[in-house]
């Protein structure tokens, strides 16, 4: 029975695994570690095994950036097999590393091979290669560095089905640059055709909004009203926490609070001392009313990214506190 295991373990986890990569007429014998497993589609009547084919045809290439960190189910190692004149194997390997010149990797170095110029290629111009590992089924080649002078060349296998990736459509359906009526990434390389970078950069230092217990979110409501009571000294402050809060609601669909906001804003408004400064009353019936339209959920004012501005008024002179 031990015996039986390990001759399993062996077969399903140590066996090599080879294939030929293909791009066009250019094509390389290759050897993925470790061996890919059986995927097992789940059938309402019956389990399907399916494993990748022997042949894996790379259909297109894409910009790094555009495929991001894309959820994949195992990563493997590809390595290019050397054959020599009698088509026996002599080495395999992506290695940068300086070795005895009569090695049989240090042989196999020297003759040309797909492979590992689809890895140099895919290093310098910070692509990734989409290769097709089987009917609906696709994964990537990409170059991964595993030290400053060494890199390897990785495949990565997508989920099963025709869109892996949602922001990319179906594979299928890509097609080059050329046959865009213009350059998808506009013409000084700015942009990219697909949704997956927001425009403003990320920060770890960035306040986050948390509303997990009620209390974050009195926390938030009260400081938007205590800026409201300091109007117009507080009018930077107080629209930057408006918009704060605005964004948060809108994020995760809680409009009802908005419309919450706007009916305390309404109220303060109406609760203003005498000798209260005219631009408050202003701002506060402005702010109201843009949260109320953000409440409806259908206007340009419920856009994630529109800004509330404070309102430009006669009655204040501080431009030092207008955004």
């Amino acid at each position: 029975m031990v015996f039986f295991s390990n001759r399993k373990l062996i077969d399903v986890a140590y066996t090599p695994f080879h294939a030929v990569l293909k791009c066009g007429n250019l094509s390389s014998d290759v050897q993925v570690f470790p061996r890919p497993e059986t995927v097992i589609i789940d059938e309402e009547i019956d389990p399907l095994p399916k494993a990748i084919s022997t042949e894996l045809e790379i259909v297109g290439f894409i910009d790094i950036a555009d495929i991001s960190s894309p959820p994949v189910l195992s990563r493997h190692l590809v390595l290019p097999i050397a054959l020599n004149k009698e088509g026996d194997d002599i080495g395999a390997g992506l290695t940068d590393e300086i070795e005895d010149e009569n090695s049989a990797n240090q042989i196999a170095g020297k003759i040309p091979n797909f492979c590992v110029l689809l890895h140099g290629s895919l290093k310098v111009e910070g692509m990734v290669a989409l290769v097709q590992l089987g009917n609906d089924w696709y994964g990537m080649l990409y170059s991964q560095a595993d030290s400053k002078k060494k890199s390897n060349l990785m495949m990565s296998l997508f989920e099963l089905g025709t869109e892996p990736l949602p922001w990319l459509g179906k594979i299928s359906q890509l097609g080059p640059i050329s046959d865009a009526s213009e350059n998808p990434y506009g013409e000084e390389d700015n942009k990219s055709p697909f949704p997956l970078q927001p425009k403003s950069k990320r920060s770890y230092a960035q306040n986050v909004t948390v509303w997990i217990k009620p209390s974050g979110l009195q926390t938030d409501v009260q400081k938007i009203l205590r800026n409201a009571r300091k109007l117009p000294e507080k009018t930077q402050t107080f629209y930057k926490e408006l918009n704060r809060l605005r964004k948060a609601a809108l994020a995760f669909g809680f409009l009802d609070l908005l419309k919450g906001v706007s009916d305390m804003l309404e109220r303060e408004c109406t609760l203003l001392p005498d000798n209260a400064h005219p631009d408050a009353a202003f701002q506060l019936s402005h702010a109201a009313a843009q949260l109320k339209l953000a409440s409806t959920g259908s206007s340009e004012h419920s856009a994630y990214d529109h800004n509330i501005v404070p309102l430009q008024t006669d009655f204040s002179g501080r431009g030092s506190e207008r955004i």
